[in-house]
Formats: C-alpha cells, structure tokens, sequence
C-alpha cells in the first residue's frame, strides 16, 4: 500500500482540479487545520482514486479545499452498524445485541468535510430531533464476500471518520432506519485515509465528539461490542462487497437523544467535529436548515 495518510483535495493553485496526497507533516490534523484556515501542505499522488493512488511525486500543494477520502461513485451504499459500544447500550436503555445490527445509507448521504455544510432536512426541522453520532469508518480496499474474522483486516484500505446524522423522530417511528439516516449530507466521512500499517489496532483509537467545542462523546474504540474483524466478516456474509465500500462501525454514549434531563439536537448554525486520534484527525461538519 503506497499511502500512510490520504486526502482527496481541490488545490489553492486551481480549483478545477482534484488531487490525492500525503500531508507534508505526518503529525498534523488535517481536519482541524482547515477549519482554522491554515496552510495544509500535501506531497501530490500520481494517481486520482483512494483504491488506486498511484505513485507519491515530488510534487507539493497547498489544500484549498478538502474533499471526502472517496466520492459518491467509489462508496456505493454505505453499510452502517447500529448500537454497537457498551456505553451507549447503557444509555439508552437497550440489551447487548448477539448479532450486529445493519443498515443502509445510500451514496447521496456522503459530505465532505468543512467547509461543507449538511442540511437539516425539514422532516427532521419539524421536530427538532437531528443529532450526531461520530463514528469510525472503514473503507475496503478490494471486493469481498464471505470472509472470515480472521482475514477480515487484509481487505481493510484505511480508516476514517464519520457522523451518522439522524432524525430521531423519525427513526423510532420505524424499525427501519434508511429513511431517518439517509438524507442527503447524512454521512459526513474524512478528513484523512489513514492506512491499516499506521493503524494496526483500531482498538487503540480514541474518539470524542464536540458540539460547538464542548466534548459530548469520548470513548476508547475498545468499548465496541462487535469488533472490526467481526463487522466486516458479518456483513460479506452472503454479499459482495466492492471495493471501496464504507462500514461505519456504531457511535458511543452521549448523543443527543440519551441527554439528561434535556435533549439536545443540532440545530443551524451548529457545529460538530468527530475527533478519531491518534492519526486520524477531526472530522468538522457545518449544519444548516434545508432550504
């Protein structure tokens, strides 16, 4: 694998451009820095997809805007992992699941990160019920189906973050969540690809959220009922997935919905990060109301 840490970006120098690259300092966060309009340098990839990077160049850019790691045609439908950390099962009140629980986010769901902003639908305005859920993402590198836990990691491409963004209402209105979660804009993924020779244990990741700078989640990825090598291996049961599938892997305690004595949802003008560390970086997401 030719990369250790991959973004996707439009370049300062021109903005009809899309590159791939390495960030210059491999200890910067990427995610963070544009969101406070810092430069970001980045060694530019020959190639122009995450599943086929090609070779690093000499050649340096400066980010003007950064991109999500794959585009809407490279992730196809996203699978996503329902209550899958201990604390948030304590939380809202549920029992442990003896299997993961699955379901879907359609293409159309992934946004870039900041300054890109995720749109509150009016479904979900109606009744002040969209929260945040940060996530770990893990991106396949090449089709697979029916593999096992223990070869499950040899097809993981990278990791990066997410945020499942749901109407609440609408979610428990129904036993199923494609409607609630897969809104345009719903999946938020970046900033940066992070290789599995970088991350080899994602157990050893740490993930917060913060709304508006204030922490609502933090969590080690070592609360997950179902670990990485089970989630891939269960969800190529029985079904092909191509490369550049998206798995986001369950959120931890604190969302919005499991607040006490109050709620608490996104509203416009808010801001949410989901911070995966180390290597990872911040993933910002603006809000907005649909128009």
């Amino acid at each position: 694998m030719s990369f250790t840490r991959l973004i996707r970006f439009i370049p300062a120098s021109d903005s009809s451009k899309v590159l791939l690259g390495e960030p210059v300092d491999p200890d910067q966060d990427v995610g963070l820095a544009t969101r406070e309009g810092k430069d970001v340098e980045v060694k530019v990839f020959s190639g122009s997809s995450a599943l086929e990077p090609g070779q690093l160049t000499d050649k340096v850019e400066k980010v003007g805007r950064l991109l999500s790691p794959l585009t809407q045609e490279e992730v196809g439908t996203i699978r996503c992992i329902g209550l899958n950390y201990k604390q948030h099962a304590e939380e809202v009140q549920m029992s442990l699941p003896t299997e993961p629980t699955v379901f879907l986010k359609p293409s159309t769901a992934l946004a870039d990160p900041y300054p890109i902003s995720t749109p509150i639908p009016k479904f979900a305005l109606k009744d002040d019920c969209c929260d945040y859920e940060s996530e770990l993402a893990v991106i396949l590198s090449k089709p697979c189906k029916d593999v096992s836990e223990a070869d499950a990691l040899s097809y993981v491409l990278g990791y990066t973050a997410a945020n499942d963004v749901s109407s609440r209402t609408s979610q428990f209105a129904s036993s199923q969540w494609c409607f609630s979660k897969g809104f345009d804009g719903s999946c938020p993924l970046g900033p940066v690809l992070v290789s599995p020779k970088v991350v080899v244990d994602p157990r050893k990741l740490h993930i917060r959220g913060l709304k508006n700078g204030r922490v609502m989640q933090d969590c080690g990825i070592d609360d997950l009922i179902f670990a990485i090598p089970k989630l891939i291996a269960f969800v190529s049961q029985g079904t092909t997935l191509p490369a550049g599938t998206v798995i986001i892997t369950g959120t931890p305690a604190g969302v919005g919905v499991g607040k006490k004595p109050t709620q608490e949802f996104l509203r416009e003008g808010d801001e949410f990060a989901v911070e995966i560390l180390p290597h990872i970086g911040t993933l910002v997401t603006k809000f907005e109301n649909q128009k």
